[in-house]
């Protein structure tokens, strides 16, 4: 299909790829009588993500011819072109200054994408960041890592997402195979890894930090800390995403402090950044950032423990600047209610014979539980647990108060296992 340039005179925003989190922007913008036109970049969906609902869109456009969808793209007239998804922000950034609408710019685009660019541009702003090298030979990444005199070591591909290919090494050969690993595999996105990040490994306790910016004001809509567990594989994996109090969890502050000069010296002046940041005994480090929502976003999870959420804070950036300044630049969230995230872990290893609904019903009856994704079903193929897109569910939790929401996730944590019957 092409898109009609005169079809009505609502306004129009353009979304490049809206897979997952990306699913929630046409709903956002249409609250604010904005339509939303959605750009394929590939010929055929990525099937390592949940798709885009293309029937929310006012139309789809598939080209990949890029200065014919410059043009075509001028011809809406549209208020922003927007990433749906963390892979196709380069492109998004190149289209929407070609546009001419509001943009981050291209120029430093793959320092928003390659985590080793990203590193090395706070190295140069003078941004605290993590020691790191790049290499496509297993043995050079050894020689780095001993000639650093300490371990343990992460390995991981140079760009992708959702913990992907991401290992902790407590040694020579530990690196050795981990290069190995991420080498001779594609990233989630089906893209060939012909190089590897290594970097110091930074202790301390991990935070997640969603901002959204309009024209160079931010405002912080989100701040969780990430409780992990360390697997005998050396997989360190997520449990659960935990909203911290600003009123009551200094650290927000100082993690806000950091994360502004990140967005500073990464050029982000426009939209949405998920920023992943650990504090150490020195201070705060950035693991990494997108330019995109959230992946663990769910909208009306958000409105309720936050009283907003981020694809909605995007559309407001975007098509009411004035109204987002006045009411959010430079300002952070209050939390409305406790909220977790919870990624559950499995142990299970075989087929999904059958989902146990009366497991499941249990689970989504539970008072804090607000949705429950079950992300397995019969037939599946389900394995133990070694990053995020393995678990086995995603239970979103929000209570008026704190015990509550503790005696669920327990329950929900007794009630995991039950949902999947495993041959």
């Amino acid at each position: 299909m092409s898109a009609h340039p005169h079809s009505g005179p609502r306004p129009v925003a353009v979304v490049v790829d809206g897979y997952s989190a990306g699913n929630f922007y046409p709903a956002a913008f249409a609250a604010h009588g904005t339509d939303v036109v959605h750009v394929q970049s590939t010929p055929e969906l990525i099937p390592a993500m949940a798709p885009p609902d293309l029937a929310a869109y006012r139309d789809t456009v598939v080209e990949s011819d890029e200065p014919a969808l410059v043009e075509l793209l001028r011809g809406l007239g549209p208020v922003c072109v927007i990433a749906g998804q963390e892979s196709s922000v380069p492109l998004a950034d190149r289209l929407s200054e070609a546009v001419g609408v509001p943009s981050n710019g291209s120029a430093l685009s793959p320092a928003r994408r390659d985590k080793y660019e990203m590193t090395e541009t706070l190295r140069r702003a003078g941004v605290p960041c993590v020691r790191q090298t790049k290499t496509g030979d297993p043995e050079t990444a050894v020689d780095w890592a001993q000639a650093g005199g300490s371990y343990p070591v992460v390995v991981k591909p140079l760009s992708s997402a959702a913990s992907d290919g991401v290992f902790v090494c407590d040694g020579p050969d530990a690196v050795r195979a981990a290069a190995r690993a991420v080498l001779g595999a594609p990233n989630m996105f089906g893209l060939p890894n012909t190089e590897i990040l290594v970097q110091s490994y930074l202790k301390g306790t991990e935070y997640i930090v969603d901002t959204v910016s309009c024209d160079g004001e931010r405002y912080v809509c989100g701040v969780w800390e990430y409780e992990k567990s360390l697997l005998p594989s050396g997989k360190n994996i997520y449990n659960r995403d935990i909203l911290a109090d600003p009123d009551e969890t200094p650290v927000v502050a100082e993690l806000t402090a950091y994360v502004d000069e990140v967005l500073a010296a990464l050029g982000v002046a426009w939209g949405p950044a998920h920023a992943e940041v650990i504090v150490t005994e020195d201070g705060p480090v950035l693991v990494e950032i997108g330019t995109r929502l959230n992946g663990n976003i769910n909208a009306p999870f958000h409105d309720v423990c936050l009283g907003h959420n981020q694809a909605a804070l995007t559309a407001l950036a975007y098509t009411r600047p004035d109204e987002f300044r006045a009411r959010y630049a430079g300002r952070t969230y209050r939390r409305r209610r406790p909220a977790v995230v919870y990624n559950t872990p499995t142990e299970q290893d075989g087929t999904v014979e059958s989902v146990d609904e009366t497991a499941v019903a249990e689970l989504r009856s539970l008072e804090s539980v607000l949705f429950a994704t079950v992300k397995y079903g019969p037939g599946s193929r389900i394995r133990p647990t070694v990053d995020l897109l393995t678990s086995s569910l995603r239970v979103f939790l929000t209570a008026p108060d704190e015990a509550t929401l503790s005696a669920d996730y327990e329950k929900a944590r007794s009630l995991k296992d039950a949902v999947y019957r495993v041959v």
